[in-house]
């Protein structure tokens, strides 16, 4: 469990802005803010699952009705909600029933990333897209958000991409190919400045 900002962020930081430009004005823009990890992988999962294809805003609307329905986001409060209540906080009928495969998963004892530490990121993803309504993306942020892996790029991330294109290419959007290759320039520390793109986009830092 890991909590708060994580160690690398300062060298990342300073790596990055040596390295691109752009990055270097996005870090000087927002400075003394990073990324923190929460410490709780059901709930960052889960959060992910209420944020799939949808804004920011919108995800943050959702989450907080869904928790003021449910009293804590927790396997057994998910699974004894009714679908209804659930449907009513904002969320589809599909992530209803992404939510309450996760908390089955989750209650039975088999959501555990200690035993991931050792493991790399494509490992991970394998284990947990194996779960009904977890894709590449929700797992991506839970790299990022919970394991805190220095160097994740979500390129399905609708944001990345906007923000990618903004800065670099005239507003018009990139492949996935090409912006892995400009992405080249972020390694080791993707998740770093993936987390700054977000930034110049939505000012206020994202959470899962």
């Amino acid at each position: 469990m890991i909590i708060g900002k994580p160690d690398y962020w300062d060298q990342a930081c300073a790596e990055l802005s040596a390295a691109d430009p752009v990055l270097a004005t996005l870090i000087a823009t927002y400075p003394q803010i990073s990324l923190e990890g929460r410490g709780d992988a059901f709930q960052t999962l889960a959060r992910s699952i209420v944020g799939q294809q949808i804004s920011v805003k919108a995800a943050d609307s959702v989450w907080r009705r869904v928790l003021a329905e449910l009293g804590t986001m927790e396997s057994a409060h998910v699974l004894a909600a009714e679908v209804d209540a659930l449907r009513a906080c904002g969320l589809s009928g599909r992530k209803v029933e992404y939510l309450q495969a996760l908390a089955t998963h989750h209650a039975a004892g088999r959501l555990n990333p200690a035993d991931w530490v050792a493991w790399d990121d494509d490992a991970i993803i394998t284990e947990l897209t194996s779960i009904r309504g977890i894709g590449r993306w929700t797992v991506e942020m839970f790299l990022m958000f919970h394991l805190l892996r220095p160097n994740v790029l979500p390129l399905d991330d609708i944001g990345l991409i906007r923000a990618i294109a903004l800065h670099y290419h005239a507003g018009e959007r990139l492949g996935k190919a090409e912006a892995r290759k400009l992405a080249a320039q972020w390694q080791p520390w993707c998740t770093v400045a993936t987390w700054y793109f977000w930034r110049s986009l939505e000012p206020v830092p994202v959470s899962y």
